[in-house]
């Protein structure tokens, strides 16, 4: 699979690594060229400088082969804008952006575009475990 990540922090870094690990082949895109130093000078993969919504950068990257699309950038509207470009400009069956706004990622995730939203993972998973916290039985 031909996987192009946009962002190359914590989360795209991981995500390229294990990607690379399964045999898929990996392009990361961010727009600063420090971003890549945390993945190390050998790792297999192509590096694109430059902004994921510019659709020059897009096209150096490889976008028109790409199986995948993700978009893990710091910003909500950039990884929106540039999942629609993927998929609809670009025509990548599997266009994905992590957006932070539970809100946001809904009202996107109905237009088509897979959303994956922290924020909201994040709360549910800390409900349960509150949840699951045992009572305080001594009326105190």
């Amino acid at each position: 699979m031909y996987v192009v990540i946009a962002g190359c922090g914590r989360v795209g870094s991981s995500m390229a690594k294990q990607l690379v690990e399964e045999g898929h082949d990996v392009v990361l895109i961010d727009e600063d060229p420090g971003a890549f130093e945390i993945l190390g000078d050998d790792f297999p993969a192509q590096f694109v400088v430059g902004a994921a919504l510019d659709w020059d950068v897009l096209r150096r990257a490889g976008i028109e082969g790409a199986d995948a699309f993700a978009a893990v950038t710091d910003g909500d509207n950039t990884n929106i804008v540039c999942a629609l470009i993927a998929a609809r400009e670009f025509e990548v069956r599997c266009s994905i952006a992590r957006v932070y706004d539970p809100l946001r990622a809904e009202l996107f995730a109905d237009t088509g575009i897979r959303t994956v939203c922290p924020t909201r993972e994040a709360r549910l998973m800390m409900l349960d475990a509150v949840r699951s916290c045992p009572m305080n039985t001594t009326g105190g």
